[in-house]
């Protein structure tokens, strides 16, 4: 089964071997750590490619989980530490309202309440303050709106629509370099 990135969402990353039988601890991306604790396999990325391993085990920690794959040892084990998790984009579970997913918005239009279509998202950048939206402008500029509940007024998924209010003067900072 060959299976690229751009179906996929990044889970993960395996940062030590934990104990010895093989078991390795991996830091989860993920907002509520409980949903995975079922988890029956996962595409590890080796050499740029993304290879499925199954999971024996998983015991959730208060910042990743231990996981045992089938067929592992201690020294298969040490050979995947650095190496990250991903899983198909149709197993998350959908959202609704003002909820999205990061890549689910990429290449809606954004628009302003005050100042109408600032053009495409280009993409949703994860900073450690916040989300940022760096949307492609018509003029080919790029504008940056932070992510925050006050300024994202509705997600349309029908339309493809990102509907905000910029605070005041913020676009035209940008459209002004």
């Amino acid at each position: 089964m060959v299976v690229d990135k751009d179906s996929c969402y990044f889970l993960g990353k395996i940062v030590r071997v934990s104990g010895l039988k093989g078991d390795v601890f991996a830091f989860l991306d993920v907002d509520n750590l409980s949903d995975y604790e079922e988890l029956d396999s996962v595409f590890v990325e080796i050499k740029g490619k993304l290879v499925p391993y199954f999971i024996q085990s998983v015991q959730i920690r208060h910042n990743g989980a231990v996981l045992h794959f089938e067929d592992t040892d201690l020294d298969s084990a040490q050979g995947l530490v650095g190496s990250a998790l991903y899983l198909p984009l149709d197993s998350l579970p959908p959202l609704s309202g003002n909820k999205f997913y990061y890549h689910e918005v990429r290449g809606f239009e954004v628009v302003d309440k005050n100042m109408g279509s600032l053009g495409r998202l280009r993409e949703v950048m994860d900073n450690a303050a916040q989300a940022v939206l760096c949307i492609d402008h018509p003029s080919g500029k790029e504008v940056l709106i932070p992510l925050v509940d006050e300024f994202l007024l509705s997600v349309d998924r029908e339309r493809k629509v990102l509907n905000v209010q910029a605070p005041e003067g913020l676009v035209d900072f940008y459209l002004d370099l």
